[in-house]
């Protein structure tokens, strides 16, 4: 059988090589893609999409023979999964591969932003140093032996705890419930998790209950001394919020690799010192992408051959 699936978002050319050498594909997204009343809409038995793409509802009903929804990313918070479940359509994501990376560019900000390495190369090339001359750049916050809080200690925030913790800093967590193989500093609130530490590091998944964890109550037991770093979706924070607070000096700075409304940065947010902006980057290597690849064709494959999925997500699991 040669199941028809359907691409709606980015997907790396690896996975297009594999699917089409075995598959038909018909890219959504392209513009040169299917028109609404076609009868591939009817016969596709898979879509393909990443965390970044929408799919609700009405998408899912234009697909009458869907049963896998491949989720190319870990985050699938723009999938309504519960109703895909409900009508027997299973979804993947793509855990576990990601997670060193994500975590390396959560310390990499962190470093970056508290030494204020961005601005120091900026001050060697545009020649301010040389003119300045010695001793001139401003100082900058110590990483050793600070306070670093992590939201969520899920595989990501367990694998910034590890590598934080050779830099001999104290590690405080928020967390639905304590980590029992975590030695660490567990916090029930997260405005007191705030208020602890130095630098306060976002790890939670995307889903509704958690659109602007980090509001204004928490900024502001962050405190003007404190630095915010978010690796894990725009949604998380309420990012009008922290730009008013990165103008107004209310925290020392934030590093973010995700925003509200991607790809669009507000220009304020953009034109601000005190942050450091990466676009979405953190699982973007080429070793981690092969890798994320591989394992949507590795469910694909394992749904076709009737076998048990390799990371279905928890809302399909009653569907296995």
């Amino acid at each position: 059988m040669r199941a028809l699936i359907v691409k709606q978002a980015y997907i790396p050319v690896l996975l297009e090589d594999l699917i089409n050498k075995k598959y038909a594909m018909v890219d959504l997204a392209s513009s040169h893609g299917i028109t609404d009343d076609s009868e591939i809409l009817d016969s596709a038995e898979i879509l393909i999409t990443n965390g970044e793409a929408i799919v609700g509802r009405d998408l899912i009903d234009r697909y009458k023979n869907l049963k896998l929804i491949a989720n190319f990313g870990v985050g699938y918070d723009g999938i309504d999964a519960s109703y895909a479940a409900s009508k027997g359509i299973l979804v993947t994501n793509t855990p576990g591969v990601l997670t060193d990376d994500v975590a390396d560019l959560g310390v990499g900000l962190l470093l970056a932003l508290s030494r204020n390495i961005v601005k120091a190369d900026h001050f060697v090339k545009d020649g301010s140093w040389q003119t300045q001359g010695m001793g001139t750049f401003p100082w900058t916050k110590k990483v050793s032996g600070s306070k670093v809080g992590i939201v969520g200690m899920g595989r990501i925030g367990s694998a910034i705890a590890k590598r934080l913790s050779a830099f001999d800093v104290t590690i405080g967590y928020c967390n639905q419930k304590p980590v029992n193989s975590a030695d660490y500093k567990y916090f029930s609130s997260l405005i007191d998790l705030a208020e602890f530490c130095d630098f306060l590091i976002v790890c939670v998944p995307g889903v509704k209950a958690n659109n602007h964890l980090i509001d204004e109550k928490v900024l502001k037991a962050l405190g003007p001394q404190g630095y915010l770093i978010n690796i894990s979706r725009g949604s998380v924070v309420d990012e009008q919020y922290l730009t008013k607070a990165l103008s107004n000096e209310e925290i020392k700075g934030a590093a973010l690799d995700v925003f509200e409304h991607e790809p669009h940065v507000s220009e304020i947010l953009r034109s601000l010192e005190n942050v450091i902006l990466t676009p979405h980057m953190a699982s973007a290597t080429h070793e981690t992408r092969k890798a994320m690849g591989q394992l949507v064709f590795d469910n694909i494959e394992a749904f076709l051959q009737g076998k048990e999925l390799i990371t279905p997500v928890p809302e399909c699991n009653k569907l296995k």
